[in-house]
């Protein structure tokens, strides 16, 4: 999908329309963006820091920024901006400022295939805004992330009255998915994502769990009464261990690939069906856990063996590790009580435009980056690229 090319994120969002009516304009659009950006690159997590850093800070952002009459707005309009501004285009914009982000990106999340073809694993997931929920309005976000990179490539809202599964196929609408992978829990196993991934000259790999129950049992049987002999097994097996240690515990982890099923099942597409398995020993107490989940991928062995495939297997939760837990804990957004208008979906969409800047600037610890670029008005502003006004 060919998108705008940005050079800053001020950029990208200088061309989200203004929603405002002519008359009562006191303060330029990109002004109020530009506050609201710098101050989420601060730190501030709510709407309330965010107009409580442009009052700390007044001094220096009118010396930066420059606003007519040497005026800064209220708290009450940047709320009115967060409401009114118009969430699809905005991230629209921010997808094709993220595009290039990707573009400039050292290879990460990328596996090669014994062929030495080289595959980018891109991961679907959901989020649910926990504080907007507990106002009554659920309101639900579906992203496409780089693995590896946690930049995000996209997102979409999903409808009140549908879930994930109808938001998936409007995210990859229109996506030339060549040499792409997109991995996906078992929520999204479906046969019609995995066809329409297929026609986009894409590859997946889902995870496989009860709510598809026929592929779930045969899958699970094939490798509990396995039926290949031992001359087959070379041919149509293959498994993959690794093992390492961390967070208090040893991890031994056995993936296990095979395309016995491929000539029975009617799954469009199917390359090879996986088994994972992965054991937890706590090292203090030696308390035992094992989980055993499977999976489907369009991928052949030609294209991705056993180590290949349990690479994107663990690549896919990058969503969690790099984009969800960091919205969440470090920016705050389950905390939020911000829930009327565009105002929830408009600032997670800021976030994630915020957190892929980070990522391509090199930082792994949001944390980190946060209290850096909050140390200094100046540094902040520069890293968004906001102009005066």
């Amino acid at each position: 999908m060919d998108q705008p090319q940005y050079n800053t994120l001020m950029d990208a969002l200088q061309q989200v329309p203004d929603p405002r009516k002519a008359r009562g304009k006191q303060y330029p659009w990109a002004l109020l963006l530009a506050l609201a950006c710098g101050a989420l690159v601060s730190g501030q997590k709510t709407a309330h820091a965010i107009a409580h850093w442009v009052v700390l800070h007044a001094t220096e952002l009118r010396e930066h920024l420059r606003p007519p009459r040497d005026r800064l707005p209220s708290e009450s309009t940047l709320r009115r901006m967060l409401r009114a501004i118009d969430v699809q285009v905005l991230e629209q914009q921010l997808t094709g400022y993220a595009e290039r982000l990707a573009a400039e990106t050292s290879k990460t999340g990328i596996i090669t295939s014994p062929t030495g073809e080289e595959l980018q694993g891109q991961a679907i997931d959901g989020k649910e805004l926990r504080g907007v929920r507990a106002h009554g309005q659920p309101l639900c976000l579906v992203s496409l992330t780089g693995h590896g990179s946690g930049i995000v490539l996209a997102q979409t809202a999903v409808d009140q009255k549908s879930n994930e599964i109808t938001a998936a196929p409007r995210l990859l609408a229109g996506r030339d998915l060549q040499g792409i992978v997109i991995t996906v829990d078992a929520l999204l196993c479906q046969r019609n994502l995995a066809q329409q991934i297929v026609q986009q000259r894409g590859h997946y790999l889902m995870v496989v769990k009860e709510n598809q129950p026929e592929l779930y049992k045969a899958i699970a049987l094939l490798f509990e009464q396995p039926p290949w002999l031992r001359h087959e097994r070379a041919l149509e097996y293959q498994a993959h261990r690794t093992c390492n240690k961390g967070h208090g515990r040893w991890e031994t982890r056995l993936l296990e690939s095979s395309t016995t099923l491929c000539r029975y099942l009617d799954w469009p597409g199917v390359g090879q069906v996986l088994r994972r398995q992965c054991k937890r020993v706590i090292r203090k107490t030696g308390q035992v856990s094992l989980e055993t989940t499977y999976g489907i991928t369009s991928l052949p062995p030609a294209q991705a063996g056993a180590a290949q495939l349990e690479a994107l297997w663990r690549g896919h939760w990058t969503i969690e590790n790099t984009l969800h837990y960091v919205r969440d804990v470090t920016m705050g957004e389950d905390a939020g009580q911000m829930h009327t208008g565009n105002a929830p979906q408009a600032l997670a969409a800021l976030r994630n435009g915020i957190i892929s800047l980070l990522r391509w600037k090199g930082w792994t610890n949001i944390a980190d980056a946060l209290r850096y670029y909050g140390a200094s008005v100046q540094r902040a502003l520069a890293l968004i690229g906001a102009a005066p006004t």
